[in-house]
């Protein structure tokens, strides 16, 4: 396949499949550890009101939605790719790092330990791992 149409297929496959598992983490997170009690997580009005009745580990699952979102994307992209990968890595991790911003803004009353540990470590760090897995192995 031609580059011309390999890498927007990479990017665009990267950020499918890596949004898909993201809200697929989300969406199972919700199950395994529920949001307390009165908060409706269908309503982000809810969500936003009740922020503060969040624990430490209601933050769990958007933390691993966020990163393995951005890994698995990432992986796809660089496989897709096959040349240019940090570029292919770096750029999934960037756009999976915009919606993370995007997503603190919407959400303001977040604790600043999960702003600062979510930015830092969910897109950029997991972008270029999983970039260096796969190109390790050559």
């Amino acid at each position: 396949m031609k580059p011309i149409i390999r890498y927007p297929l990479a990017i665009l496959i990267g950020i499918i499949i890596g949004g898909f598992l993201n809200i697929g983490i989300i969406i199972l997170g919700g199950y395994l550890i529920p949001a307390p009690k009165g908060v409706d997580v269908t309503s982000m009005e809810s969500i936003k009101a009740n922020l503060p009745l969040y624990e430490p580990k209601h933050f769990l699952m958007p933390f691993l939605a966020h990163a393995l979102g951005t890994f698995v994307g990432a992986m796809l992209a660089v496989k897709i790719a096959k040349n240019q990968t940090k570029f292919f890595a770096l750029l999934i991790g960037i756009i999976f790092l915009a919606g993370g911003i995007t997503n603190f803004f919407e959400l303001p009353n977040s604790p600043i330990w999960f702003i600062v540990v979510d930015l830092v470590l969910a897109y950029i760090p997991t972008a270029f791992y999983a970039e260096k897995i796969l190109t390790s192995k050559k």
